[in-house]
């Protein structure tokens, strides 16, 4: 990961998710997704006019994950749906300039409450966009099974395995492969 980039105003990193902080944390990650050559320019053409829309949105996602507060109302899956050119060097990148920007922001103990369902989420994005045989890199995985360990103290276990190209869902609803 590249080394964290210190807050704006060399505030100390926050020992605990406040309202205020939550929304200094997402302005600050989306003017850099926004400077940067990869993201900058998908992201501009998906937010043209709706910037100050989308910064209140991901407030309220930030702080219903983060807080508790139960605010946001929306699906993420549908919403990144319409996004066709996206690619997993993308997915990369936001996830190195996110946990970049929370690692500056708040201490090791906070941070990985932005941090494990920022992986999770970029995990369920990258399969439902590039499919169920997708790998999740291993950093990405290894990442996440290190966050898991510093949140609950336990060894994080492996996800079931889908053999033979199995469509996740097929065992949860009633009926595996082969079976009619």
């Amino acid at each position: 990961m590249n080394q964290p980039t210190p807050p704006l105003d060399g505030t100390p990193r926050h020992t605990e998710a406040d309202e205020t902080n939550v929304r200094a944390l997402v302005e600050a990650f989306y003017r850099r997704v926004d400077d940067d050559p990869l993201l900058g320019p998908v992201f501009a053409r998906e937010l043209t006019g709706r910037w100050d829309e989308h910064l209140a949105k991901m407030t309220t996602f930030w702080s219903s994950l983060v807080l508790g507060s139960k605010q946001y109302r929306g699906n993420v899956q549908e919403a990144h749906r319409p996004l066709g050119d996206i690619e997993p060097q993308h997915f990369a990148r936001w996830l190195a300039l996110f946990l970049n920007t929370v690692e500056a922001r708040y201490e090791p103990a906070a941070a990985v409450l932005f941090m494990e369902p920022a992986l999770r989420i970029a995990q369920s994005l990258q399969l439902s966009k590039f499919g169920w045989d997708y790998r999740i890199p291993e950093e990405q995985v290894a990442l996440l099974a290190a966050l898991k360990r510093m949140r609950t103290g336990k060894e994080a276990t492996d996800p079931p395995a889908r053999g033979g190209g199995e469509p996740f869902p097929a065992r949860f609803v009633g009926r595996g492969a082969g079976e009619d």
